[in-house]
């Protein structure tokens, strides 16, 4: 038998497990390049808070200022903002804030609000029992602060608006429509309101400029941009990750002038030498596991056609809930749902095991028409579906970590 390690449970465990298979198929474990770089120590992190990219320190801005917002993401985005907040707080306070004129925002879009033991997860549990930290609504408590060059109209939290320093601590990792997270995305669709996220989506998905690692000229978010710029958003910082959710690069500084050297390091570290003409694929989520069409990219790129698919997703909340394009009933849901639409990439495959240890019937309705879903909660039953399959010989690619992986430089 051959074995691969993998990772798991990103959040609440971060554990390894074995997955084993049959010694006569060709394995291929596509690894991207940053894979175990080290992660960056306390002074290597403190030095890019001091070193800014196209704006002051963090202290300097903070000199004078009287109420201070502290953005940062939600739990699909793999961001280890405990590791990142404290050098934050270091100059905050070197500026003269003091710790009653912080809170933390959550910003996340049009996903779910964070419960208390989630945003432990996200922040420490230390930051939640001495700051005030909120979660972003969609609906409600929005002010409006102009419109784009290209029509968006901007409506973001009345809370960040209200105060007079607004920093946000993020990631970049690939994303098929604004190239990378990270920058100004925390704003537009982070904390903006339904009005706002659904202009501009329905006007820059899909946009020919857009794509997974494609920064320069992308319309999708050089108009999110301009809505940071119009939302206020004073300093920003970004991580970029190994395989780990360690830090392996920060930056800091103007939200577009450090997202442009970010990017930089984000193309060489989550590059991944595809496979082609795989008869199986054995995909994992993590670390972005409760949205599984992120980790889907690699299919139409590596499947044969009528090869079979396996998507390993640990995600302790199962598939996460999306407000603009999830489904709320039969044959409805938000504005941008459509029948199918998570699974587009999943279409080649001739069957799609999901080995997952929770998965509700709707998420097994998200994936695909009931005769081509299989749910299997351990590995030997999902090696009992494979191997009458595949024989001697079967070509297999493994993504070890496939949300966060991309074959562009």
């Amino acid at each position: 038998m051959q074995k691969i390690s993998i990772r798991v449970n990103a959040w609440f465990g971060d554990n390894e497990i074995d997955l084993s298979f049959p010694g006569y198929w060709d394995i291929k474990e596509c690894r991207m390049a940053g894979h175990d770089l080290p992660a960056l120590d306390d002074e290597q992190m403190r030095a890019a808070l001091l070193n800014p990219i196209g704006a002051p320190r963090l202290a300097e801005l903070a000199r004078g200022k009287k109420e201070v917002v502290v953005l940062f993401d939600d739990l699909p985005k793999p961001t280890p903002a405990s590791r990142i907040v404290p050098f934050v707080l270091e100059e905050l306070h070197a500026g003269g804030i003091e710790d009653r004129h912080i809170r933390f925002l959550c910003a996340p879009g049009t996903h779910r609000p964070l419960i208390y033991p989630e945003l432990a997860a996200k922040l420490g549990e230390e930051i939640v029992k001495k700051y005030n930290v909120y979660n972003h609504s969609i609906w409600d408590n929005l002010v409006n602060v102009g419109a784009t060059s290209h029509g968006t109209p901007v409506w973001v939290n009345r809370e960040f608006v209200s105060c007079d320093l607004r920093v946000a601590v993020g990631s970049l990792i690939p994303h098929p429509n604004a190239g990378f997270g990270g920058g100004g995305k925390l704003i537009m669709p982070g904390i903006s309101g339904l009005e706002t996220i659904d202009f501009h989506h329905k006007k820059y998905m899909g946009h020919a400029t857009s794509g997974l690692g494609k920064v320069d000229g992308n319309e999708f978010r050089l108009d999110l941009e301009e809505c940071a710029r119009l939302a206020g958003l004073h300093f920003k910082v970004d991580a970029i990750l190994n395989n780990k959710r360690e830090v392996v690069g920060l930056y800091a500084g103007d939200f577009v002038a450090e997202h442009r050297q970010a990017a930089k390091q984000a193309r060489e570290v989550y590059y991944t030498e595809a496979v082609r003409e795989a008869d199986l694929l054995v995909i994992n989520g993590y670390p972005d596991e409760s949205q599984f069409a992120r980790s889907t990219w690699c299919v139409p790129l590596s499947l044969r056609e009528g090869g079979d698919v396996v998507l390993i997703t640990y995600s302790h909340e199962g598939q996460n809930l999306h407000q603009w394009s999830g489904r709320f009933g039969t044959d409805f849901g938000g504005r941008n749902w459509k029948p199918g639409g998570r699974a587009k990439n999943l279409a080649k495959a001739n069957k799609v095991i999901v080995f997952a240890p929770r998965l509700s019937q709707l998420d097994r309705q998200e994936l695909g028409a009931e005769e081509k879903v299989i749910w299997c909660k351990d590995w030997g039953e999902v090696l009992a579906e494979l191997l009458p399959r595949h024989g001697a010989g079967a070509k297999v690619g493994v993504y070890p970590y496939a949300s966060v992986q991309m074959e562009v430089k």
